[in-house]
């Protein structure tokens, strides 16, 4: 179960007062169009969360056969290259509107978040619809928003994303005074705006981590986190010298393609299976990884194992730093592990398992605000404490 702090408030106040009978239909319900729509487009196997298929298919260490079939089957032009932003926006033109299919052709573009790519999709309902009146406009906008969070329940960050963009795009009293023309102009400006901001995050954060990382520095990541890839990637175009120890990242193997990817930068890596970081942690001069979502708390949702590695850095007083998009923020906030609704990834250890013992499928953890030390965010560089407050006004 999910328990509220401080957006408590905000829910309170939109809930008091206002009842509707039972067989009303509010503009959050589903109209049985879209829910035939997103089911559709659901993962075929929904034992399985479809973020962490998606994840793994753009970060694990595939074979060559593999490769050439998910290139395929995503469309990438005979080149080898994968489709332009322009090829993306276009591909579907002549077909009817439908934010899943748009939501999935963003997806192609391998750099780029599924939050990122419900935020693009979302945008292009407001260019695309045909509604003539701003109520039916919300209306579509909101449909379209419960369609691409029910693609898959379990990524959170999804969910922020569109939450935000809704918050975002929709509430300004300019449109209170303005003709319908003008003002739904003034949300496709707002909606490319906010897609543009979103898209820019990596590289905001990466610049504002830049004093954080020191000559002779050795720095412990988990998993492959396309931000912290970037903050890395800037520092080593700095000349700053430093090294990283990357976990293996199990079962998909995420630290390991991180390793490869730092070693094409001639950045020292060392490569560490997961049950090795209390050995090494001694050598180590901070902890930064990545984040599935940022919650109200200021703790984190991230790859399983962040949460011990964060208690063991704790324990040894080592910084824990994580760089997280602000589009991440999620209005949650989980009391323990078990709070969080279940996100399950297959998982192959090499050998047979009997039938009678229990795998542990779980993709994430769990690490509370007070075993982290900063975020690096493109809102700037925020103390776990600050989140609540940067939420707030998100959503006030």
């Amino acid at each position: 179960m999910w328990w509220r702090s401080a957006s408590f408030i905000l829910d309170k106040q939109q809930s008091e007062g206002v009842s509707k009978p039972p067989e009303t239909l509010s503009i959050s319900q589903s109209p049985p169009a879209q829910s035939s729509m997103a089911d559709a487009f659901q993962n075929p196997n929904p034992k399985i969360s479809a973020y962490y298929q998606s994840r793994a298919a753009h970060t694990a260490v595939v074979t060559s056969d593999w490769l050439a079939q998910a290139q395929a089957a995503v469309g990438f032009q005979a080149d080898g290259q994968p489709p332009s932003e322009t090829d993306v926006r276009d591909s579907e033109s002549s077909k009817p509107f439908c934010v899943i299919d748009e939501f999935d052709n963003w997806r192609k573009l391998p750099d780029l978040a599924e939050a990122v790519a419900a935020i693009r999709a979302l945008a292009a309902v407001i260019r695309s619809s045909q509604a003539t009146t701003m109520m039916e406009l919300e209306i579509e906008l909101k449909k379209a928003s419960d369609s691409l969070k029910s693609w898959d329940t379990t990524s959170i960050s999804l969910t922020a994303g569109c939450d935000l963009f809704m918050r975002y795009v929709t509430r300004t009293s300019a449109l209170e005074y303005e003709d319908f023309k003008s003002a739904k102009s003034r949300l496709i400006e707002r909606a490319e705006k906010f897609g543009e901001i979103s898209c820019k995050a990596r590289r905001v954060i990466a610049m504002l981590s830049q004093d954080f990382i020191f000559d002779g520095c050795t720095i412990l990541v988990h998993g492959f986190s396309r931000v912290v890839m970037e903050v890395l990637k800037l520092a080593a175009q700095n000349k700053k010298l430093f090294r990283v120890f990357c976990t293996e990242g199990r079962p998909d193997r995420t630290g390991l393609r991180l390793s490869n990817e730092l070693a094409k930068l001639d950045v020292p890596v060392k490569l560490l299976i997961d049950s090795a970081v209390a050995y090494t942690m001694d050598e180590v001069d901070m902890v930064l990884v990545g984040a599935d979502a940022v919650v109200e708390s200021g703790g984190i949702i991230n790859m399983m194992g962040t949460y011990q590695i964060a208690l063991v850095a704790h324990s040894m007083n080592k910084p824990v730093y994580v760089a997280a998009e602000s589009y991440k923020f999620a209005r949650l906030y989980p009391l323990d592990q078990k709070d969080m609704a279940p996100a399950l990834r297959p998982i192959d250890f090499g050998v047979p398992i009997p039938s009678k013992v229990e795998v542990e499928k779980s993709a994430r953890d769990y690490t509370p605000p007070q075993y982290l030390t900063l975020l690096f965010t493109d809102l700037g560089v925020l103390s776990p404490s600050v989140v609540s407050d940067e939420l707030i006004q998100l959503y006030l």
